[in-house]
């Protein structure tokens, strides 16, 4: 949520700071702001709408020149977006400005307190609260910034990641760190502050990723000092190199990040099992994996946590695990998990999924693991992540960077660590064949060629897509392995187009859903190969009786659901575990074409935003 850019050097602050801004616009896009510091004058401006606006506004209101500045683009959560709620905002004395992404729980004291020491409060959001609190440490305190910085952060309950200035001090910047993600890029005599590193990564590729409960005093042309909020302690720099390029983060011809993620697939799924497949030769080795095999094996459970499209892959390995490995598995929204007083022991694994390991709801739930005994064990997609360093042991997904709000390689990614996970257990235990396992690994190591094929048919997906563009309810229906691509095709469509729509278990229609099938209503399928065809061929039956649209995901070859069908969307035969590495092919493609189709912004859906870092 939000996305923070700050600069410090001998540049222009204000192209890295612009550009920066469109790279993070994924993190939230109510509204955008600037600010820029020549030494002499602060120029300031923001405006709601996306980051184009505010460069729009830049051109008619201010100066763009200065060697420091600080940026944010705003996913909204104290205020609605406006042009005074957005971001950077002034302390009343209007020498300190300051950038924030998370949240301040307890804002509302705070600001009470402010007021009744004469503080005047312009825009509803917390982090005005929490810039006047920093200036009156300040006052009250009679200490330099970096000293008011920690006090008053020792004040606050929340989340936060912070970049602040004093504009009687323009040779520094303060940042901190809790619960929301920022990156230090390490130039030459320059710095760099984002949530991200995307921003920075033409200039450098060191940077340095603070901690929780860290703050860092950048001035321009000495080294980076950091200390601990709760203590005053100091933390030696840990410089990590970045393998981020910049490639990774432009469209690449594609003309949305979403439809150029989706394209990708069949690579990233390759590199996600490059290196750790060896199909021919039997082996599976994952470096997380290896040493802490034995958590595994001898658990009494595994309970996954995750979020959104990752909680979709936590079902789909629901089914894996218990099937090949036979361990039971629950999985539990991450966002409920920590409220409901789970029970948790120290024979329990608890395994966390999430694309951006940034996820506010999902680093609480690991907290909660760890305190009680349980091994964790991370899957996320972003080196260096909160989660990958919060967690026991785990394994990244290397999807590359998704921009797209809408997730669609991290799905197939997540699964194929799981599924690799599943594997490599199922041999160690003796639950799967030597016959099986051997199969299912060459399978594995068919699914980016399946996949590929799987892509070939978006020109007849986007031919669907037109006669159901106007539909304003879809159901997904699903058995089996496929009853997670159900709820996730579902998703995707209500992200990007709107179109309100909902995931079931096939078998679930009868028990209330098909009251609302009629011949206005799509229905999408997924009726592949598996032990459940049959079954789901006589619901599909009951939908035709009912004068229902049907949508098939098909294997190709099919003929019974191809003549009981409307329209069919054919995947290259994979067996029952690995289908739904296929079957969400054609959904998020018929999401996309909807969407695009409505006109909707694709990859900046209303309302979302990429990593969720609050609760």
């Amino acid at each position: 949520m939000c996305g923070i850019v700050g600069y410090i050097g001998n540049r222009d602050a204000y192209p890295i700071i612009m550009n920066g801004l469109k790279r993070l616009e994924y993190r939230g896009y109510d509204s955008a702001g600037i600010a820029l510091y020549d030494g002499e004058t602060i120029q300031l401006c923001k405006t709601k709408g996306k980051v184009v606006d505010l460069e729009a506004s830049v051109e008619k209101e201010i100066s763009k020149t200065g060697k420091l500045g600080i940026g944010h683009t705003r996913w909204a959560t104290h205020g609605i977006p406006n042009d005074i709620n957005s971001h950077p905002h002034f302390s009343n004395s209007g020498d300190l400005v300051i950038i924030h992404n998370g949240i301040i729980e307890n804002y509302a004291t705070i600001k009470k307190e402010l007021i009744n020491r004469g503080y005047i409060f312009n825009s509803d959001t917390d982090t005005e609260v929490l810039v006047n609190l920093i200036e009156d440490v300040k006052k009250k305190e009679n200490v330099k910034l970096g000293k008011a910085v920690q006090i008053a952060l020792n004040q606050v309950v929340g989340a936060y990641a912070i970049a602040i200035f004093d504009k009687k001090k323009p040779d520094e910047i303060i940042v901190a760190k809790l619960g929301s993600p920022l990156a230090i890029g390490i130039g030459d005599d320059e710095f760099f502050v984002a949530s991200d590193a995307s921003p920075f990564i033409e200039f450098t590729n060191n940077a340095i990723y603070l901690e929780d409960e860290e703050m860092a005093i950048i001035r321009k042309d000495r080294d980076i000092e950091i200390r601990k909020i709760k203590d005053d302690s100091i933390v030696a720099p840990y410089v990590q190199e970045l393998q981020l390029n910049l490639e990774q983060i432009e469209k690449g011809g594609y003309d949305h990040f979403m439809l150029k993620e989706i394209f990708e697939q069949p690579s990233v799924i390759k590199d996600t099992y490059r290196g750790r497949l060896l199909a021919d030769k039997g082996i599976i080795k994952l470096g997380g994996l290896e040493d802490y095999i034995e958590k595994f094996t001898n658990a009494d459970r595994i309970i996954i946590v995750a979020c959104g499209t990752s909680w979709h892959a936590g079902l789909v390995a629901e089914y894996i695990f218990e099937d090949w490995a036979r361990i039971p598995v629950e999985v539990e929204y991450a966002s409920e998990f920590r409220y409901r007083n789970p029970v948790i022991t120290e024979k329990d694994v608890v395994i966390a999924i999430s694309q951006s390991g940034e996820t506010a709801d999902t680093l609480a739930a690991i907290k909660l693991a760890k305190e009680k005994g349980a091994f964790v064990y991370g899957i996320c997609n972003v080196v260096g992540s909160t989660i990958s360093r919060a967690t026991h042991s785990g394994t990244y997904t290397h999807a590359g960077p998704e921009i797209g709000v809408a997730s669609t390689k991290a799905f197939t990614t997540q699964i194929t660590v799981l599924t690799m996970i599943a594997l490599k257990l199922a041999r160690i235990k003796g639950t799967i064949s030597q016959s099986d396992y051997m199969l299912h690994l060459r399978e594995l190591d068919l699914i980016p060629e399946n996949v590929a094929k799987a892509l070939k048919k978006n020109k007849e997906i986007e031919e669907i897509a037109a006669v159901f563009k106007d539909a304003t309810n879809f159901l997904y229906l699903g058995r089996g392995y496929n009853f997670p691509v159900a709820l996730e095709g579902a998703l995707k469509l209500k992200e990007i187009s709107y179109i309100h729509a909902e995931g079931y278990p096939a078998a679930e229609m009868k028990h209330g859903p098909i009251a609302l099938i009629d011949e206005q209503m799509p229905i999408v399928v997924i009726a592949v190969n598996s032990n459940h065809y049959e079954k789901v061929v006589s619901n599909i039956q009951e939908i035709k009786s009912r004068k229902g649209k049907i949508i098939a995901v098909v294997t190709e070859g099919d003929t019974v659901v191809r003549e009981m069908a409307d329209y069919i969307m054919e995947v290259p035969n994979t067996p029952e575990t690995l289908s739904p590495l296929v079957t969400t092919i054609p959904l998020q493609l018929l999401s996309y074409h909807i969407a695009l189709m409505l006109d909707r912004n694709v990859d900046q859906p209303r309302n979302l935003a990429k990593a969720v870092t609050v609760e």
